[in-house]
Formats: structure tokens, C-alpha cells, sequence
């Protein structure tokens, strides 16, 4: 995903370690480059500018620890950014509320919201011993609903049997008795999606949300669709508030921009990243790991953190 990204920030790095001494003149000509790869690698531009904007001003006055070079400080100090962008730490899903907690799951069509919603469940069970409900929502796509049950047998999920032209915020209230009769400790709502956001589809998304009362609304996004996917969360978070993200498709070829702009533009945390397509395929997201990956300078990092211990 972030390849591209990563060779170009390698290269304006390797040139900075080599060397013994930093002007002012020398961090910021790396910094406008570091700026034209993150906006090339799709980073929202307001994003990549106040990135810039914060690792200039600690370079420029950062004390450089003994034993390390400047260019090496400034590599930490765009790591420690980079984590920062991405949420600084891990963000699993909270279920902390009184059972069975709804887990409202939006996103466009085609973002890959029922297998995430499959995944997530299956996680859930397994790694966490609890009951889970998956209902769809989805009375418009075709076998929408259908595909669910599969994916529920495929799993060994129990699925909200299908009612025919039930409408989603009655399958929502149905779904919630269920849970609560059945002794669910999770009940996942896995709604309609559409080409596009349209006010059609974020009124039914408030009224399911009004209906079930969610615990948890994560947005389903494809880490492919670079820009749009920023502006698609930035939608159904002022519309429909959500909690938290799970991006797909990362282990696809993008550039990686949207995954490193969502969280700075939205202030919403990624929680999980899908990584392939079978239902084990999900992880949680770990900035520090994807900054490490994007920088591929682990050694440098942990060079200056033992030098400043």
C-alpha cells in the first residue's frame, strides 16, 4: 500500500543521516519534499501542510541528543509525527455498555461493509468469547441479505432471520429484541450502502441509528479510493457521527494517502484494517507499526530513543 510513498521519503532521508551538520536552508528544502511525496501519495492537503507545519518547527529548534546526528533526530521527529497522525495508539472496538451492544456499521456500497461486518463478528467470538447477532439492514442490493446468512453459516455467527419487505429501521428494532432475548452480548447492524452519500441514504442511516441506539458506529472505507473516502467519512461523520473507522483493502496497491489523512481530518480513531478476503483477514491498525512501515527507518528510531534514554 504505502510503497511509492516509502521509497520517496527513504531516499529525502538518506540523503538527511549523511549528513554531519543541518542548516535551517537544509531541513526545509527536505520538508517541501517530504510535503510533494505526502500530497502525491494522496494525503489531504490541509493534512499534509500542518504535518509539515509541526515537524519543521520541532527540527528547527529540536536539542539534538549526543551520539545522534541532526539528520537522525529529524527522522524520529517525523516518525513521532507520523504516529501522531494516525492516532498515536490503537483503538480497539469498546464494548463497554450493557448487552447486547449495537454496532452500527456504514460505508458506501462496495467499500466491503458485510464482509467487514462478517469479520468483525467472527473476531469478536473468537477472540473474545461473545455471542454475537449480525443483522443486514440492506432491503435494496439484491441478496444483500442472503449474502449475510452465507457469510454467517461460513463463520458459525448466528444470523437475524429474514423477514421479506421489512423495512431496515424495523429489522433494527427486531434485531435488538432478538439480541436482548436471546442473551447476545453483541448485535452487529450491517446497513445499506449507496454509489455515493445522498440524503436519502443518511436519513435512513439516522433513523437506524435513533432506532438501536449503537454503542459503536464504525465506517467502512476503501483504503483505495484515496481522496474520496476522506470526504465520504468526513459526510457520515457530520451526519451520523461516528465512533470509528475499518478501512479495507489495504494490502491493496493505493497510495496510501487516505489511510494517513482519515484520522486527522475526521478526529476519528482507524480500529481495523482489512488485509485480504478471507474472515480471518482483519487486524487491528497499530500507528506505530504503519508509520514504521512507511518510513522502513525502525533502526533510526530506535537509535535516537536508546541515545536520549
Amino acid at each position: 500500500m504505502f510503497d511509492t510513498l516509502s521509497e520517496r521519503l527513504g531516499g529525502i532521508f538518506d540523503k538527511l543521516t549523511r549528513r554531519g551538520a543541518l542548516s535551517e536552508k537544509d531541513v526545509n528544502a527536505a520538508m517541501r519534499e517530504v510535503r510533494r511525496a505526502l500530497i502525491e501519495a494522496d494525503v489531504a492537503l490541509p493534512v499534509a501542510r500542518d504535518f509539515i507545519a509541526r515537524v519543521r518547527e520541532k527540527a528547527i529548534g529540536a536539542d539534538v541528543v549526543k551520539s545522534v546526528t541532526p539528520g537522525q533526530m529529524v527522522v524520529k521527529i517525523v516518525n513521532d509525527n507520523l504516529v501522531e497522525m494516525l492516532g498515536g495508539t490503537s483503538a480497539s472496538i469498546d464494548l463497554a455498555a450493557t448487552p447486547p451492544v449495537a454496532v452500527m456499521m456504514v460505508g458506501l456500497q462496495g467499500s466491503g461493509k458485510t464482509t467487514s461486518t462478517a469479520k468483525i463478528a467472527r473476531r469478536l467470538h473468537r477472540t473474545e468469547r461473545k455471542k454475537v447477532l449480525m443483522a443486514s439492514l440492506d432491503v435494496r442490493r439484491p441478496a444483500a441479505q442472503e449474502q449475510l446468512k452465507v457469510l454467517g453459516e461460513q463463520s458459525g455467527i448466528d444470523t437475524l432471520p429474514i423477514v421479506a419487505g421489512q423495512m431496515p429501521v424495523d429489522i433494527a428494532r427486531r434485531a435488538m429484541s432478538a439480541g436482548k432475548l436471546g442473551g447476545y452480548d453483541v448485535v452487529m447492524l450491517d446497513t445499506a450502502g449507496r454509489l455515493h452519500v445522498d440524503e436519502a441514504l443518511m436519513a435512513e442511516m439516522a433513523a437506524v441509528r435513533d432506532a438501536a441506539t449503537p454503542h459503536e458506529i464504525l465506517l467502512v472505507a476503501d483504503a483505495l479510493t484515496g481522496q474520496d473516502a476522506v470526504n465520504v467519512a468526513q459526510s457520515f461523520d457530520e451526519r451520523v457521527g461516528i465512533t470509528g473507522i475499518v478501512l479495507t483493502r489495504l494490502d491493496g496497491d493505493g497510495r496510501g494517502g487516505a489511510a494517513l489523512s482519515m484520522r486527522a481530518v475526521t478526529g476519528k480513531p482507524i480500529k481495523l484494517v482489512g488485509v485480504g478476503e478471507k474472515l480471518d483477514d482483519l487486524e487491528e491498525f497499530h500507528p506505530e507499526r504503519i508509520a514504521g512501515r512507511i518510513l522502513g527507518m525502525g533502526d533510526v528510531v530506535s537509535l535516537v530513543e536508546k541515545a536520549a534514554e
